[in-house]
């Protein structure tokens, strides 16, 4: 059995380090999306180790081939200086059963108040996400419970929040990280003023197209792309939108897959008179609808490919319905890049999306010479 009474005050409050005009402490360090995952070091095969490596290490679903949702890694600790280390990571998964003698259960006990642990034990609560702990833009979450089964089963069964906690951390982190090196507020104006929306563009994207049409029913269509091509690695953002839509009943996942289709067929073609991006239903997409700014929105992630070629790639789809001004919209993010990494660029992309703004007064009366 390790010791653990050398441990003293291993978790002194913070608040001594925040002043009243902000929080001066030192910026959490690492990459993004790699997790500290702090167990005991004979634990590391258990239940519960096993269960965080099938969640937060888990494959992305809707990308071709294998790649994780976060690469981790897992360490113990056996003094106050190596704690110290682990706690100035950006990412960290503390685990431990409530009660096991370790360092790692005396720091879970050490950091819960008495009425918490009450509830573990009642087997009412088990997942304690903390924000900024000991460092500023820092994700910490503590998962225990009775005995190492208990706390496995809870979190497969609590997989999609668990995991979507320390995503929108990270997509928050990105919105950040993306318009450091600068943005194009110029083509941000361009469309707030000529089609009364925008998203925040990244330094390096120009304008590609932008252009209206005539449907088959004789609407009115809107269809606009920005386009950052590098060596192997093309990344292009596209939007769609149309005015005066008072119903939305069919707004679907089969009806966003068939619109999308059909917008790229017409619009993100290849460079053989017949091939055109589609999207690769082998793997399904995965859509969620959620509140957007107050709108009713719909973000789908998925695998496109090019009809009668081999290229493929991730993509990123964002409904929303505007319901001041009737108007629908739907954007997206495709990338061809087969040498890089796909996860921190579709992460990336989703945390651009997330900056679109549209204007609410884009129909009233006194903006109608727009």
């Amino acid at each position: 059995m390790k010791k653990i009474s050398y441990l003293l005050l291993v978790l002194l409050p913070a608040a001594f380090l925040i002043s009243c005009d902000g929080d001066y402490r030192r910026e959490a360090q690492g990459q993004f999306g790699n997790v500290v995952v702090v167990m005991d070091s004979t634990k590391m095969d258990s239940e519960t180790a096993n269960a965080i490596r099938s969640t937060f290490g888990g494959k992305i679903e809707y990308f071709l081939g294998f790649e994780p949702r976060f690469d981790l890694s897992f360490r113990d600790f056996a003094t106050n200086e190596e704690l110290e280390e682990i706690k100035f990571n950006k990412n960290i998964i503390i685990a431990s059963p409530i009660d096991a003698e370790s360092n790692v259960g005396s720091l879970v006990r050490a950091m819960l108040a008495d009425d918490v642990e009450q509830s573990v034990r009642a087997g009412d609560s088990f997942a304690f996400p903390l924000q900024n702990k000991w460092y500023r833009n820092q994700w910490t979450l503590i998962l225990t419970s009775s005995s190492d089964s208990a706390l496995a089963t809870k979190i497969r069964r609590g997989e999609e929040n668990l995991v979507n906690s320390l995503i929108d951390k990270e997509l928050a982190r990105w919105k950040e990280e993306i318009y450091e090196r600068g943005e194009k507020y110029a083509i941000e104006d361009s469309l707030m003023t000529n089609h009364g929306w925008k998203i925040r563009v990244q330094h390096d994207y120009y304008t590609h197209l932008d252009t209206s049409y005539t449907s088959n029913n004789g609407e009115t269509n809107y269809f606009y792309t920005l386009q950052r091509q590098l060596p192997n690695n093309d990344r292009r953002f596209w939007a769609w939108w149309k005015e005066d839509v008072t119903n939305i009943n069919y707004l679907d996942q089969d009806w966003i897959n068939a619109k999308r289709d059909s917008l790229w067929k017409k619009w993100i073609r290849g460079s053989r008179d017949s091939s055109y991006v589609t999207t690769e239903y082998r793997i399904s997409p995965r859509t969620r609808s959620f509140r957007y700014s107050g709108d009713l929105a719909y973000e789908t992630l998925g695998w496109w490919r090019m009809t009668e070629d081999a290229m493929g790639g991730p993509f990123v789809n964002l409904t929303v319905y505007d319901d001041e001004t009737q108007r629908l919209f739907m954007m997206g993010f495709v990338q061809f890049a087969p040498k890089y990494s796909k996860r921190r660029f579709v992460r990336q992309f989703r945390a651009m999306l997330r900056t679109f703004e549209s204007d609410s007064t884009w129909n009233q009366p006194n903006l109608a010479s727009k």
